[in-house]
């Protein structure tokens, strides 16, 4: 196998162990709008999704349109419970430090502003500066190859040299879409029972419960 020239990052569930928190609050506002859900429910029916699917998704669930304000008002609970609450998927900034050489960006579905934010809170902005790409950047979201495809092009490295991490089925399926090599992550509190079955049978090549894992696979096929 040839080596790699570039790592794409997912970032949230891979770089911010943002899922959990994210959609508890998520799960939080869907109930209150008379539609139980739990936690589970809105890691499965939300997760991966660019913020106006999510919120067309949560219409289609509750069985009528949204209430005034309820993207902005949901969007600055995120933003506080970030704040206060987010960290980092254990083993990021490590992973990051011992790549530094190699070329690097994340691509995700959450918009500019979120994902500006969360690096700020997380102090690994430095390590991406410039190189952030969001699925509103593209006509379409994950799981269409289009996130990858533009940051490939972006960062200047075609799109068989690019390994991805990511957390997500869907966002699985958009980089193996893209011509991509794509490694499951399932170190972040979202992580289930199941859920890198899941990752590889949506063609991931393996799946690595923590940043060591992926960093031995790395290390194994660079030589």
């Amino acid at each position: 196998m040839a080596s790699f020239e570039a790592i794409i990052f997912d970032f949230d569930g891979v770089i911010a162990d943002s899922e959990a928190l994210a959609n508890r609050v998520i799960a939080e506002r869907v109930t209150a709008l008379g539609r139980p859900t739990s936690l589970d429910d809105a890691l499965h029916r939300y997760q991966g999704r660019r913020w106006a699917e999510a919120m067309a998704l949560i219409a289609e669930d509750i069985g009528r349109p949204l209430p005034p304000g309820f993207s902005e008002d949901l969007l600055a609970l995120l933003r506080a419970s970030f704040r206060t609450e987010l960290r980092e998927v254990p083993g990021t900034s490590d992973f990051i430090r011992r790549f530094a050489g190699m070329r690097r960006c994340i691509a995700s579905s959450s918009g500019l502003d979120r994902l500006h934010h969360g690096l700020a809170l997380l102090k690994l902005a430095e390590h991406f500066d410039g190189a952030v790409y969001s699925a509103e950047m593209v006509a379409r979201g994950k799981p269409h190859p289009d996130i990858f495809l533009h940051a490939a092009e972006a960062i200047g490295v075609a799109a068989e040299r690019c390994l991805v991490i990511e957390d997500s089925a869907s966002g699985v399926e958009a980089a193996v879409a893209a011509g991509m090599t794509v490694i499951g992550l399932c170190a972040g509190a979202h992580s289930r029972d199941g859920h890198g079955a899941r990752l590889i049978a949506a063609g991931a090549v393996t799946a690595a419960a923590s940043w060591a894992e992926v960093e031995a696979y790395i290390v194994a096929r660079l030589g």
